[in-house]
């Protein structure tokens, strides 16, 4: 007979959010995840979000060492924070991870990677997500189907069309057990996403869709476009 589980050998869940990076692209003065949207620093949105998600145990914040801004930005956050950004956001996660590990956190927990500029994140769509891998052998990720047509480049010019069948566009959070995600991270090299560091284990990990609102300010533009979508939510 297989014994059943004791209630503390469950995994639990933690969110991570890597925040040390300066988003460049984004044009804002200083780091884009303090710019400021419908009134408040663009990563409270995000880690608002994250707050009423009730089967997250914790939510770390990854900064950077030098960052002296946290704290009065997100005075309201009540989370774990750590100062042991990395150069990449590979590193950062990394380091994370070896952060809630320090804290307490076990092998098998899961741990939910989530950007901190995708702060239009809504708490069911997390849900969902768990809701989806919480069973699963590997994990998974929100991601949105590709609608339209793609192309590739060259000096500013269309020069081929790509196939768009079975491409999805990677959203976060991304969903995966802490040792697997530590194990995928270390033999890694340039990965973008914590989905790619778990394919280069030879592991495919789970698809869950998700809507074009959960985009990653990234762009000038993109604070309006966010700033109009916050403002108008019920």
């Amino acid at each position: 007979m297989t014994q059943a589980l004791d209630s503390e050998d469950l995994p639990r869940l933690f969110a991570l959010v890597p925040c040390a990076g300066v988003g460049e692209r984004a044009g804002a003065q200083g780091p884009k995840q303090y710019a400021l949207l419908a009134g408040r620093a663009l990563v409270a949105h995000t880690l608002a979000a994250l707050a009423q998600v009730t089967r997250l145990a914790q939510t770390l914040v990854v900064l950077s060492p030098q960052d002296r801004e946290f704290e009065t930005q997100v005075a309201a956050f009540a989370g774990w924070v750590s100062r042991r950004g990395g150069e990449t956001r590979a590193q950062t996660v990394a380091n994370g991870l070896d952060e809630l590990a320090a804290r307490g956190a076990r092998e098998h927990d899961w741990v939910l990677v989530h950007d901190a500029a995708r702060c239009l994140v809504r708490p069911e769509w997390i849900d969902a997500l768990i809701d989806a891998c919480i069973a699963d052998p590997v994990g998974g990720l929100l991601a949105l189907p590709l609608a339209d047509t793609l192309k590739a480049e060259r000096d500013g010019r269309s020069i081929s069309t790509i196939d768009r069948h079975a491409k999805w566009q990677a959203q976060t959070p991304q969903m995966f057990r802490l040792k697997t995600l530590r194990d995928a991270l270390r033999a890694a090299s340039h990965v973008t996403d914590e989905a790619s560091a778990i394919e280069a284990l030879g592991l495919a990990p789970k698809l869950v869709a998700c809507g074009m609102e959960n985009f990653k300010i990234t762009w000038p533009q993109d604070f309006d476009l966010a700033e109009r979508l916050l403002r108008t939510r019920t």
